[in-house]
């Protein structure tokens, strides 16, 4: 029985393998319209994001702001692209995952992991970790939410969900992190990419000339 039972799962396991292009394409498709988004908000507000990044004392202080801006700006929404095409996509998903990690350093690290504030996260409580702006963020909210209900249009205001505070902690560029390693390591997978139709060509111009000579 257990023999068989382990048999059934490798079996399992080898047809699973053969959708393995699948959650590969879904990373690329998720994650093109995410990088895209950013790059091109970064180039409708160009100046403005342009003094953030030159500011020291409420910006990032870089060396080099427009080049710097500039570059980001070519990664997200070139790489965004690449992604969609499954086009060098281990390159575009490394150069990606370098503006994730300074993204993470520079911008998000020092309000914690959490990019809500929700006071029950075991990543705010203590429980894990302690974070006291987003442990004070309901009082706050409490407070905002107060002084709307007074206006007219309270009903209007909060029809498109429910307010809530932004802590722009790490989560979502950890979690983009993550997700781009994964395709640095793995690729664009088989048969939707151009990456994969790339190299069956370069293979098989490879193999024609191994057996001319």
């Amino acid at each position: 029985m257990i023999h068989q039972s382990i048999l059934f799962y490798q079996k399992l396991v080898t047809k699973l393998q053969r959708l393995d292009f699948i959650p590969l394409l879904l990373l690329r498709l998720y994650l093109t319209p995410v990088m895209m988004q950013a790059g091109w908000t970064k180039l409708r507000n160009f100046d403005s994001t342009l003094n953030w990044f030159a500011d020291p004392d409420w910006g990032l202080g870089l060396p080099a702001p427009a080049l710097m801006l500039s570059l980001v700006i070519l990664f997200e929404l070139g790489g965004g692209l690449a992604l969609l095409l499954g086009l060098f996509t281990r390159m575009t998903a490394l150069g990606l995952s370098i503006t994730m990690l300074v993204a993470m350093g520079a911008v998000h690290a020092k309000n914690g992991w959490l990019a809500i504030a929700d006071a029950s996260s075991w990543l705010a409580d203590g429980t894990v970790l302690y974070n006291e702006a987003v442990m004070a963020a309901p009082d706050k909210l409490t407070r905002v939410n107060d002084i709307l209900q007074q206006q007219p249009d309270y009903d209007w205001l909060v029809s498109s969900g429910k307010f809530v505070v932004l802590n722009n902690g790490i989560e979502f560029a950890a979690t983009y992190l993550v997700m781009l390693l994964v395709l640095v390591v793995c690729g664009a997978g088989r048969w939707l990419s151009l990456d994969y139709w790339l190299s069956r060509k370069v293979v098989g111009v490879a193999t024609t000339q191994e057996a001319a000579a």
